[in-house]
């Protein structure tokens, strides 16, 4: 048996061989254009890859640089929807371009990133405001193409001034941006992604020297069903042209990652044909097959835990599907942290510690949650975090890197936020942060709950807004995260009753009452964070005096005799606005207000911050919370322990 298997395995590799590369979802990493990747670029009309790198048109200062087109793309098709399974893919693809004009006034076309019928070519009349793409003399030419623009001349289509575009089936785009673009040839990074699910097609765009994807870089969207826009197997690549302007187009860089996986079936047939020349061969090489994968399965079992309970035994199956994120292997992380070194432990979370970490291949510094292996409530996290997070794009949140399910461990890589959580800074008797810095954040915290409220697609309650839940960048810049106890809704619709998720101190009385959470009880944690932002204080101390232990109360009696700014944080030593303070401890109560249907939206709170629009007229005196549902189960996970809750007198 072992003699015939060792005779058959070379023939079982040769199989796989040919299936492996059918099944793979199109990626690749293309750090500069030399002779090792050149054949994998197919250039049209002008284009050229010189000195490492691709120019789309002509360059050379010898020549006339003027009326020329070009493209490079990539040599095989993308499956970009399957027409059986109807499943769309999710794409994200990073590139590095610049535009040189050498000092002329007057420049121009542009370059594009684009998508389009495969095979493609170069359409007529395309040259010039055309970017390559569209043949303006015929606009029903029957080439579908979706493409992003960078487009650096005004044309009679266009906005009046250089712009990011997205260009659905016509070179006048859907949606624009204003693009102050640099043309000395300076580096520029940009990143366009998709997801299937929402069907957002993103455009993320920096000059800074190396940097590191962030939501800060996002310039604009549009949604799109690319499924209907283009056909199944899709072109992939740049686009370029110039009319009587005068510049050039560099592309440095270039990578794409795509998750749909192209069906293996109609290869099966191959494989059979030649494997089944000999009956006996087949039989053997199945078995042979068979007693490796029984083999492997078992060393799996024995490496991987199964998650949560019988509804998520598919887990990486169901991240893979609705995200693209990037999954990354144990390995990978262990090293990124020295294996996890105590000297690189950041802190503990409620289900588990975080570290610091550093990606080599990536150059980049990110955190790395690892969820205890004893905690289910972490376990839901992680599954909940990825799905949820991984979707959202906006400033003020932090971005989710990838995730890793492997070695029975659970772990969530994060972009590294270097100046730490907002509470390290405010309950700190040493770290001050000045007044200017402090409404920044607040506002900065607003923002991302009205992105999650009401500009997302749908509504991410998030059940644990706390001020160690908001991180800082380097340049003080609000960023919220953890988001294992995030839910999605309906807009306009509350979350059914769950048990409750949180922690006590921020969370509202009726979610304490009913265990009903709500986009009210995450406004209510917000007005808390505010409160303590003003005040530099927790929202709970024992340690006060009786009518100073709960923040609510204390704020809100002050209020009442008049003389709200005393409760204005001792170490600002009277260096801040009394307009602003006023205005923020305010917004605090009316957001912390213990009766939900009196809060403001997210919206009206942000008017009120920046002075927008009248503030509340609240009673002088903290009201009875009044509750509209019956109290339920009060079973409780909560995420940080406190000996007390913020209640209503």
């Amino acid at each position: 048996m072992a003699i015939c298997g060792s005779r058959i395995l070379p023939i079982i590799i040769f199989c796989l061989s040919i299936i492996v590369p059918l099944s793979t979802p199109l990626s690749f990493n293309f750090t500069s254009f030399d002779e090792t990747n050149q054949a994998q670029i197919q250039k049209q009309n002008d284009t050229e890859i010189s000195r490492n790198t691709i120019q789309l048109t002509r360059y050379q200062r010898d020549v006339p640089i003027d009326n020329s087109t070009g493209r490079a793309q990539y040599k095989d098709p993308m499956l970009l929807w399957d027409k059986e399974t109807k499943q769309l893919a999710d794409f994200t693809t990073h590139f590095v371009f610049a535009i040189d004009n050498f000092g002329n006034s007057w420049s121009g076309d542009g370059l594009a990133f684009f998508l389009s019928s495969y095979p493609s070519t170069i359409p007529n009349n395309s040259g010039g405001g055309s970017l390559g793409l569209f043949d303006y003399l015929n606009s029903t030419s029957g080439t579908s193409t979706v493409a992003v623009e960078f487009d650096t001349f005004s044309n009679y289509f266009d906005p009046t001034v250089s712009h990011v575009g997205i260009d659905v089936n016509s070179i006048k785009s859907t949606v624009t941006a204003n693009w102050s673009y640099i043309r000395n040839g300076t580096k520029a990074n940009a990143w366009v992604t998709y997801n299937a699910s929402t069907h957002n097609l993103s455009v993320f765009l920096t000059y800074a020297e190396n940097p590191v994807f962030s939501s800060d870089y996002y310039i604009l969207s549009d949604k799109i069903n690319l499924q209907k826009e283009l056909p199944e197997m899709v072109t992939i690549g740049f686009s370029a042209a110039t009319g009587a302007g005068l510049e050039t187009h560099t592309i440095y860089s270039w990578s794409f990652d795509s998750t749909l996986q192209p069906r293996k079936k109609s290869k099966f047939v191959l494989v059979i044909s030649i494997v089944g020349s000999t009956t006996v061969m087949t039989a053997l090489g199945l078995l042979w097959f068979i007693w490796t994968r029984r083999k492997n399965t078992k060393r799996n079992t024995e490496d991987k835990d199964e998650l949560l309970d019988t509804d998520h035994a598919n887990i990486d199956e169901e991240i893979e599907r609705e995200t693209v994120m990037k999954r990354f292997l144990y390995n990978e992380l262990a090293n990124a942290t020295k294996n996890f070194s105590e000297k690189g432990k950041l802190g503990e979370g409620g289900f588990g510690p975080v570290y610091k970490g550093f990606l080599k291949d990536w150059k980049l510094d990110v955190a790395i949650k690892r969820v205890s292996r004893s905690s289910k409530q972490g376990r839901k996290e992680y599954l909940s975090e990825v799905k949820i997070i991984s979707r959202l794009r906006h400033r003020n949140l932090v971005q989710l890197v990838g995730w890793c399910h492997d070695r029975r461990e659970l772990l969530l890589v994060y972009e590294f936020v270097p100046n730490g959580s907002l509470d390290s800074y405010l309950f700190s008797s040493t770290r001050i942060l000045e007044w200017p810095v402090r409404y920044k954040i607040a506002l900065g915290l607003a923002s991302a709950l009205l992105y999650l409220h009401e500009e997302w697609d749908q509504c991410v309650v998030h059940r644990d807004i706390k001020s160690s839940n908001v991180l800082l960048d380097s340049a003080f810049i609000a960023k919220l995260g953890d988001f294992g106890l995030a839910r999605l809704v309906n807009h306009n619709h509350d979350m059914q009753t769950t048990f409750l998720a949180g922690t006590r101190g921020y969370m509202a009385p009726e979610y304490l009452d009913a265990g009903k959470a709500s986009k009210e009880s995450d406004v209510y944690s917000f007005g808390i964070v505010t409160l303590e932002i003003a005040c530099g204080r927790r929202t709970i101390v024992l340690s006060e005096e009786e009518n100073k232990i709960k923040l609510v109360e204390w704020v809100w009696e002050l209020y009442g005799r008049g003389a709200i700014l005393e409760a204005a944080d001792e170490k600002l030593n009277g260096n801040f606005d009394k307009k602003e303070m006023e205005c923020l401890m305010l917004v605090g109560l009316w957001c912390a207000h213990p009766n939900r249907i009196l809060r403001p939206s997210i919206g009206h709170a942000i008017n009120a911050l920046n002075l927008e629009a009248p503030l509340p007229e609240l009673p002088s005196k903290m009201p009875v919370p009044i509750y509209c549902t019956p109290a339920t189960d009060r079973s409780q996970s909560f995420s940080a322990p406190f000996s007390s809750v913020l209640s209503a007198r």
